[in-house]
């Protein structure tokens, strides 16, 4: 059957559609990478963003806590580099090694802020460089606590209560932000995020996107300024892994990393985080996946490969839950226009973790 101007264009956006997450997953392929001052530099996995290189400085915006970059350096160029890392843990180090195993010299340059942290490293030319950057006991099966927060949105000038609610905590080792960090997602509203929370946070904020990151360029400031969407690392014998699932679908390619990253941490503990929920708790606001189909086949794939802990925005209230047999959480209290009618206002998880225990409790902490 022949279809008309009007049917052409109608299937050509609908498919157009079938991927919607498509672009931010292949932009998610690039995020780490960058050349400048006669440095090449690969942040491995893309667990950091490149927020500038010039000759003798690199700043990178961490998006976890644990972190390995490759530098290459011309010969001819500069060899003594500032390397500063923005949202880093407060006791990060940097340990600086060529491919041999020979390690360079690395000096502390201090910061005022708690989560910047900046050294000086003498790069060699001509060679590759191993810049890894993590706290002490990074590897260590040690059980911790972080928090686990979303949807800021339209709230952000107020986000410095809940930075200052956490602050009385000093277990807390990092935030984990299950998307919507602003109301539009524009370059001038995440860099107003981002120097709140190095202004009113001792910790720092490891994220995923959310719809409303979408709304600015389809993400595109958002992978610039902040990361991946689609990511995982492992601390303390956790494997803690983001996907975006902002248009309540995730993308073949995503599907595809989250198979391996599953497969990893088989028989390990493992935390999972996205915006979008697969499914609505309670119906109230249609707040799951727009297929049925694939959001039971996501819970139960995760059920299968012994997820431990999964967590939610989106839906901007509290609710606890499984997801067949999986502890759950939607912890949409960051101060977005709350469900009213059910008392909760804003609020964050703290939750306790550790490799061996998997999910030890996980408690609501009001903010209001």
């Amino acid at each position: 059957m022949r279809l008309g101007s009007v049917g052409v264009v109608s299937a050509l956006l609908l498919a157009g559609c079938l991927r919607p997450a498509e672009n931010r997953a292949m932009r998610d392929l690039k995020v780490g990478q960058a050349e400048g001052g006669g440095l090449s530099l690969v942040v491995e996995d893309g667990l950091a963003a490149v927020r500038g290189v010039e000759p003798g400085g690199v700043t990178l915006w961490g998006n976890a806590p644990v972190f390995t970059a490759r530098a290459t350096l011309d010969a001819g160029a500069t060899t003594n580099w500032l390397i500063t890392v923005r949202n880093a843990m407060p006791d990060a180090q940097l340990v600086a090694e060529l491919e041999d195993g020979e390690l360079l010299a690395v000096e502390p340059v201090p910061q005022s802020i708690r989560t910047v942290k900046a050294w000086r490293v003498e790069l060699r030319a001509g060679a590759v460089a191993k810049l890894h950057v993590a706290p002490p006991g990074w590897d260590s099966a040690e059980p911790f606590r972080f928090a686990a927060l979303a949807d800021v949105q339209e709230a952000l000038p107020r986000v410095g209560d809940i930075y200052a609610r956490l602050s009385k905590d000093p277990t807390l080792r990092f935030i984990l932000f299950s998307g919507d960090l602003t109301e539009n997602g524009t370059r001038e509203q995440l860099l107003e995020f981002q120097e709140r929370l190095e202004a009113g946070s001792p910790i720092p904020l490891y994220a995923t996107l959310g719809n409303h990151e979408t709304f600015s360029k389809d993400a595109e400031e958002y992978t610039a300024l902040v990361g991946r969407g689609n990511q995982s690392f492992v601390f303390q014998g956790v494997r803690f892994t983001v996907v975006d699932s902002s248009n309540g679908t995730l993308d073949p390619i995503v599907e595809e990393q989250l198979d391996g990253w599953l497969a990893s941490s088989r028989h390990g503990t493992h935390v999972v985080s996205m915006h979008v929920p697969p499914q609505d708790p309670v119906g109230l606001r249609g707040g799951g996946f727009a297929n049925r189909g694939e959001s039971a086949g996501l819970v139960g794939k995760l059920a299968r490969e012994g997820v431990d802990l999964t967590l939610y925005g989106h839906i901007h209230s509290y609710y606890s839950f499984t997801n067949a047999g999986i502890p759950a959480f939607i912890s949409g209290g960051g101060g977005a226009i709350p469900e009213t009618f059910d008392g909760v206002g804003r609020h964050y998880l703290a939750v306790d973790v550790g490799a061996n225990e998997g999910l030890r409790e996980a408690s609501l902490v009001r903010v209001d």
